[in-house]
């Protein structure tokens, strides 16, 4: 072994060793969700929406339930039973009726996780209960009779939770373990079988180090020859996100009036989701014709072919770059300045990259064989942008189905960019997102690269 695979030895082991106590270290924020129960009764028909807030009495649409009263099937003064959401911080729930006068009760008041459940006491909130356009508040055998005036009828009732939040606590811990557990089998698993079979995992790795100076040349080239033929050249480049971009705001936060989505607004909340989806579309769809636009150097029997498709993904970055410093622009342009956490947009730009690259090894060496798959692709793609809450806020989602949007790898990138940007979380808080991500990249990049391996002895001949 050389002396240079000695020191990247050394150096894989020390930054094995270092995320070993840093998973073992790690800990999730508490994010159970709580289901919470509320009968109740009214001579109205109107919505009611309750609010659930931590310690900082703060409320939003993402931490609400809505639903209307009188429930379907049921109709004015029968008793209806509503389902809500709560965390696992939760310290007050806030009850709106609506906005027309009326009278309310509410017969009972519970929140659970799992089998354990905490009765609230209607009795103490009579007496305790911030109100807000409240005609008149009593409880009787058993009721919280609550008369309403027009406006903006609500009450906000601190709530304890006890049993529910030390069940809670003890199943995250639990699941915590059980998570570390499969981190460390995953992180040391694979570099384990890395250094075993490293002669046929990093065969591509290695060419691409070595052949680095070639690889930007031909980027700068690419991305530079891209627009050589037209008057306004590399400008182009940035005219069709741009107004891409300008078209959904416009439709959204004009047609649509979208106003604050995810407590930022509109436009923070679309640009900082979208500028990695441009990136990947930019790369699938260029990395996929990579080998067959180069035609003439995959004739070449000296020439690494193996470093067309990092071309690509080097020659979008150039793009790519400048819509994330303008991305913190328009954030600092309502007062979210850039922080510690602006620098993880980093590593979620590693992410992509390496995911995007990953299916690119795979897709430019099947497109050979089937053209039709460029076209698939851009299908795809098409509909892509539309499942990954982009556009749209994933709480608007029941929790119960969150997990199939969260599926698609780019979700994990998409929501690593809005945390790094305004969010405020560190990637390693949601280390299961991070292991299925990493998992399902390292299998997509090993896919592509066994594909391309096989194929390419047929490239020059099929060409």
């Amino acid at each position: 072994m050389s002396k240079k695979l000695k020191l990247i030895a050394v150096l894989g082991i020390l930054l094995v060793i270092l995320l070993n106590i840093g998973i073992l270290k790690w800990h999730s924020r508490g994010g159970a969700a709580f289901t919470g129960k509320m009968t109740i009764r009214s001579d109205i028909s109107d919505n009611v929406q309750i609010f659930y807030s931590g310690p900082e009495n703060a409320y939003g649409e993402s931490t609400s339930t809505i639903a209307g009263y009188p429930a379907e099937g049921q109709k004015i003064g029968d008793d209806c039973e509503l389902e809500f959401t709560a965390g696992s911080q939760t310290e007050f729930l806030r009850i709106d009726f609506g906005a027309a006068a009326g009278t309310w009760d509410i017969g009972s008041l519970t929140v659970a996780y799992g089998d354990t459940v905490d009765k609230i006491d209607l009795e103490a909130a009579a007496g305790s209960a911030v109100q807000n356009d409240i005609a008149s508040m009593t409880f009787k055998n058993g009721v919280l009779h609550v008369e309403t005036k027009a406006g903006d009828p609500h009450i906000v009732i601190p709530v304890e939770l006890a049993q529910t939040k030390a069940a809670a606590l003890a199943s995250t811990q639990r699941a915590d373990w059980i998570i570390r557990i499969l981190a460390l089998l995953l992180l040391d698993g694979a570099f384990i079988a890395a250094f075993v079979f490293r002669n046929k995992f990093l065969t591509l790795p290695i060419e691409i180090f070595e052949n680095r100076q070639l690889i930007f040349k031909l980027a700068s080239n690419d991305f530079k020859t891209k627009y050589a033929g037209s008057y306004l050249g590399i400008f182009w480049a940035f005219v069709q996100p741009v107004v891409t971009v300008l078209v959904y705001w416009f439709v959204f936060s004009v047609g649509f009036r979208s106003g604050r989505v995810a407590e930022v607004p509109f436009v923070v909340y679309l640009v900082s989701g979208i500028v990695p989806w441009f990136y990947i579309q930019d790369l699938m769809n260029s990395g996929t014709n990579a080998l067959i636009e180069y035609s003439y150097l995959v004739k070449k029997v000296v020439f690494k072919i193996s470093v067309l498709p990092m071309v690509k993904a080097i020659s979008a970055l150039f793009v790519h770059s400048f819509f994330v410093v303008l991305t913190i622009l328009i954030a600092a342009l309502y007062r979210i300045w850039p922080s510690l956490y602006t620098l993880q947009v980093l590593y979620y730009f590693i992410c992509m990259f390496v995911f995007g690259l990953g299916i690119t090894y795979g897709t430019c060496a099947i497109v050979i064989f089937f053209r039709d798959l460029s076209q698939i692709i851009n299908i795809i793609l098409q509909i892509g942008v539309w499942t990954i809450p982009i556009m749209w806020n994933l709480d608007m989602v029941p929790a119960k189905y969150q997990f199939i949007f969260k599926i698609n790898p780019m979700f994990y990138v998409i929501n690593g960019y809005r945390q790094s940007i305004y969010g405020h979380v560190w990637f390693w808080q949601d280390l299961k997102l991070t292991i299925y991500f990493w998992a399902v990249t390292a299998v997509l990049f090993v896919i592509g690269s066994v594909i391309f391996k096989r194929l390419k002895i047929h490239f020059a001949d099929v060409l």
